[in-house]
């Protein structure tokens, strides 16, 4: 019996590796198409063309959107609704994986102001339940790769082990999700320790393989990390300011994606209309202030080469603007996530600050990027552990303070996410009794 239960034991871990290998793989594979699609369209194709050149394409990419959204329903989900659902289920299906793939992908070719993590997510997160299903004989344990490869997934993107450890236990009540039961009733027996190991396993296996393909190959993400931090008197005297700064982007980036979602809900199931106008509102924004498209990642490195040469105003306006373009994309039929533009506007608002304060520019970028992180997520320790995928670990007090304000600054209450959540299960329940967000698949209206 022993024998037996320490081979399953055994098996599992192996298969948490491999699962965190395939999951870092795909992560890769699926970044690496979006490179190539983005060098056809925006080098091959735009160099050929005038500054009018995003206009066209981002209203192409409207029509391919809508059209999508129309055929194929309102995918990916958000990262959120992901999660939600590996935590209360323990799974996640997995029968329109292609579909998932192709509309993750979609808004990134195109331009659109959002990141890949939502569609990564949800496709890793189908990949790690169907092969749980094919090895759950083996025991219960392997129901668990689900949420085990999601949080893989996220390492790999994020390329920030502590944030995809923390991201599937964040949210719980009692911060452990193991003492709930799974679809089929079965209960994760794994001990604390145990999961430990195993998260690790499955980290290091994400992170192995997406770090060795984009090695050998290229692609994957290239937000820029910075190491030199100076906390003087200057610095410190403008902490507040630059935290309240950045409080007000997360502030507005809620307010606005409360007001386009109502905005949405408002025009019904016309996902080509919704499309078309977030492309040409992106393209418009995007002719004047180029950075605010794409998902933020090339354009952060690219900011930092000149910021120095663009004025206060155009630094802030492009951050600004970008948190009002990342929500009206993504409610308007662009969907992705939102982390990787919200971290752009950060560091964009932080350039424009250090140009008119004169303080150390890598402190500004701290303290900007994360209020405005923690105002959106609402939870500064999560903000923080996200930020360390760019910032200096030295710079941590000065990030955490700064969340702390951006997440307490309060919301406008029909604007807060509890409420939200409670207006849209009302209107479920009113309604046909669907998940709004995600309609099974089902095409769209006109």
């Amino acid at each position: 019996m022993e024998t037996t239960k320490l081979a399953n034991r055994t098996l599992f871990v192996l298969a948490v590796i491999v699962t965190g290998a395939v999951a870092g793989a795909f992560v890769w594979a699926l970044l690496f198409a979006m490179n190539l699609g983005i060098t056809f369209i925006w080098s091959n194709l735009g160099s050929r063309f005038g500054i009018y050149f995003p206009l066209a394409a981002c209203l192409v990419g409207g029509l391919v959107i809508g059209l999508f959204t129309k055929r194929f329903g309102p995918y990916p989900e958000d990262l959120n609704e992901v999660m939600a659902k590996v935590k209360r289920d323990g799974r996640y299906d997995y029968d329109k994986l292609g579909s998932l793939s192709v509309a993750a992908l979609l808004p990134l070719f195109f331009g659109g102001s959002v990141g890949p993590e939502a569609g990564l997510t949800g496709a890793v997160a189908g990949i790690c339940t169907w092969v749980g299903d094919r090895m759950k004989r083996f025991g219960a344990d392997f129901q668990k790769l689900t949420e085990v490869g999601t949080m893989a997934a996220l390492s790999a993107i994020f390329t920030a082990p502590l944030f995809g450890f923390a991201a599937p236990l964040y949210g719980n009540g009692d911060g452990d999700g193991d003492d709930r039961e799974g679809k089929g009733g079965s209960t994760i027996t794994l001990p604390k320790n145990g999961k430990i190991v195993v998260y690790f396993c499955a980290i290091a296996g994400a992170l192995g393989a997406f770090m060795g393909l984009g090695a050998l190959f290229g692609g994957g993400l290239s937000l820029p990390r910075f190491t030199d931090i100076h906390v003087g008197a200057t610095e410190l005297a403008w902490l507040v300011p630059l935290a309240l700064i950045g409080a007000l982007g997360g502030w507005l980036f809620c307010v606005f994606d409360g007001l386009f979602e109502k905005a949405a809900s408002k025009m019904g199931d016309r996902p080509v209309v919704k499309a078309l106008i977030a492309g040409l509102v992106l393209a418009s924004v995007g002719i004047l202030l180029p950075f605010t498209m794409f998902a933020g990642e090339t354009q952060a490195e690219q900011l930092g080469e000149v910021w120095t040469t663009m004025g206060a105003a155009a630094l802030l306006a492009t951050g600004f603007a970008k948190v009002a373009v990342t929500p009206l994309c993504i409610r308007f039929g662009w969907r992705g996530g939102h982390f990787f533009p919200v971290i752009f506007s950060g560091i964009a608002i932080g350039y424009g600050m250090a140009a008119l304060t004169g303080a150390d520019p890598v402190f500004c970028l701290c303290a900007c990027t994360a209020a405005l992180v923690g105002g959106v997520m609402r939870q500064p320790l999560m903000a923080v552990l996200l930020l360390f995928l760019c910032f200096p670990v030295k710079g941590v007090v000065v990030m955490f303070l700064a969340a702390a304000l951006g997440a307490a600054v309060p919301l406008p209450k029909a604007f807060r996410p509890a409420e939200r959540k409670r207006a849209a299960a009302a209107g479920s329940e009113h309604g046909s009794g669907e998940d709004p967000g995600n309609d099974g698949g089902k095409p769209a209206g006109n």
